[in-house]
């Protein structure tokens, strides 16, 4: 029963650790001129001037 409480604690404290550093992987996009960032699809994305 210990082993079982350990390993659910060690899974809790990964899955919380993973969380708490998303957003330490973000990173500043530069586009060309002409184009903006596309949140959808994570790249830059030709810009439609109306």
């Amino acid at each position: 029963m210990t082993r079982t409480v350990l390993g659910a604690l060690a899974l809790v404290f990964v899955a919380s650790a993973g969380l708490a550093c998303s957003g330490h992987s973000k990173q500043t996009q530069s586009c060309a001129p002409g184009t903006s960032w596309d949140l959808e699809t994570q790249s830059c994305t030709k810009s439609v001037n109306s």
